[in-house]
């Protein structure tokens, strides 16, 4: 059986460079619990847009792959190093895809 888990908040996902074209959206709202970890909005992203998996989500769908990250209301010195923290009613998390190559 299934908990319910009273949602107490909104935040904010917007997507940049390749996340942006792989959901193909520039942001979404989400509620959010104050259970929720970092990991579980990861979690939620790769059940929505299950094209972000290995690409930019890692395959066990509740963190990154390398160099990819969260921003935390557009502050560059707090990204999303640790995933389960919580974040609070009215972030804005914006998914950083950090492409690499030579």
């Amino acid at each position: 059986m299934s908990k319910l888990v009273e949602k107490t908040g909104c935040i904010t996902v917007e997507f940049t460079n390749l996340a942006r074209v792989i959901a193909g959206e520039p942001e979404i709202d989400m509620e959010i619990s104050p259970e929720d970890t970092y990991a579980d909005i990861v979690e939620r992203l790769a059940v929505m847009y299950p094209d972000l998996v290995g690409i930019l989500i890692d395959p066990d769908g509740r963190t990154f792959l390398s160099s990819n990250m969260f921003i935390i209301n557009n502050e560059m010195g707090d990204p999303v190093m640790v995933m389960n923290e919580h974040p609070r009613p009215g972030d804005r998390l914006t998914l950083v895809a950090v492409a690499t190559g030579g």
